[in-house]
């Protein structure tokens, strides 16, 4: 670990994507208390080249085997060690030279990493949050185990992790989870069914990746991070709610058992929950722009619209029935997202391959680590076989 007056160092899994950017944005801005350790890209070899030049980490990895050779030579003349593929992504996680990990690769494909940085007690910054919703049982009582702190970045798990800084001893009623409502906000499957790719990434409020950008679409996203709230913060089902909240101002609240409620407020900037994250438990000064009540005369709640968007009915039957059903709600929302945005599917389909997926995999009520892996698997080419891909 770095000492008490030393830089954190941080390892960013998954560099070139939305929170990754965003993540050397804040590290830029200060350089004085933060540096890069570890960078790591699936597929864009060009930006990793470039983060990696200008941020000179002590190792970086591409995940595509066919462009190793060109960032190997892209980044020769400097000491910055060079790995490809899946198993790397392990290997530079196990790295002692690390302090915080930024788990920020999209979906299934950030567990094994991120669990072999848990088992070494790193802090993770958590933005990936397919690692608990598959398998957040077995995530945080490794957690547990090797004392690995875990702080979301998601703006609402955020929000709850900075409603409960304090309040350790004070057990907690409800957390009330808010979303935007997405680009469909008050749409008709009349309207959905005839939605496109290009349409449907328009998100009214948050910059984001293409996959998160289709799950808050779906509602899907808020879903998957209802799962995600009950094994990060100890929660039932029951305790777990969801508001439409358009103004994405209020990024979640916390009911107590005295009927007060906190609430975290800001602009919907991503760079903030990614900055306290690294910063915790100090807060760092910045220059991001300040919320003017002045321009938010009302804030605006209403309930979801659990018809339309069944999705989100989905996400809370496998919250609430547990096992290995949130893994293969994952896994068959992951390959349907995915067929969506190369327009094999409509963007209704996407919520009946999840629903005929979740229906046909065998429920394991306790999973091992390894049938969480073949749950998804199975899920996948279910999943795929549905849209004959």
């Amino acid at each position: 670990m770095a000492g008490a007056d030393a830089k954190k160092r941080i390892a960013i899994f998954g560099s070139t994507g939305s929170i990754g950017t965003q993540a050397l944005e804040v590290i830029r801005s200060h350089t004085d208390i933060l540096e890069v350790e570890i960078l790591t890209a699936q597929t864009n070899d060009e930006l990793l080249i470039t983060q990696a030049m200008e941020f000179r980490p002590n190792a970086v990895v591409i995940g595509d085997d066919k462009k190793y050779e060109k960032v190997k030579a892209a980044l020769a003349a400097t000491d910055i060690k060079v790995f490809c593929g899946e198993e790397a992504l392990e290997e530079v996680a196990d790295f002692d030279t690390y302090d915080v990990m930024i788990a920020a690769i999209v979906g299934f494909a950030g567990l094994k990493p991120t669990l072999k940085a848990v088992s070494k007690g790193k802090v993770i910054a958590l933005a990936n949050k397919e690692t608990l919703v598959v398998a957040g049982d077995i995530v945080m009582q490794m957690a547990l185990d090797n004392r690995s702190p875990i702080i979301p970045v998601d703006s609402e798990h955020s929000a709850i992790f900075q409603c409960l800084v304090g309040e350790a001893r004070n057990p907690i009623e409800r957390i009330i989870l808010t979303a935007s409502g997405g680009p469909f906000l008050g749409k008709k499957p009349n309207f959905l069914v005839n939605v496109k790719r290009d349409h449907a990434l328009q998100h009214p409020n948050w910059s984001m990746g293409a996959k998160i950008t289709i799950d808050s679409a779906t509602l899907m996203n808020k879903g998957l991070e209802m799962i995600e709230a009950k094994w990060l913060f100890n929660l039932q089902p029951e305790q777990i709610e969801v508001v439409i909240h358009p103004q994405s101002v209020i990024h979640s609240m916390v009911q107590f058992e005295d009927g007060s409620i906190k609430a975290q407020m800001g602009l919907p900037d991503m760079k903030l929950p990614i900055q306290y994250a690294l910063g915790f438990p100090q807060r760092i000064k910045n220059d991001f722009p300040r919320l003017n009540f002045r321009r938010y005369p009302a804030l605006n709640f209403e309930e979801p619209d659990f018809k339309t968007f069944r999705n989100l009915g989905l996400a809370i039957e496998a919250l609430q029935k547990g096992g290995n059903t949130a893994c293969v709600l994952n896994a068959a929302n992951e390959i349907a997202v995915w067929a969506f945005l190369k327009n094999r599917i409509g963007f209704l389909d996407i919520t009946a391959v999840v629903e005929k997926t979740m229906q046909h995999i065998t429920y394991i009520k306790k999973p091992t680590l390894q049938e969480y892996f073949d749950s998804d698997g199975e899920a996948r080419n279910f999943a795929a076989s549905l849209m004959k891909l």
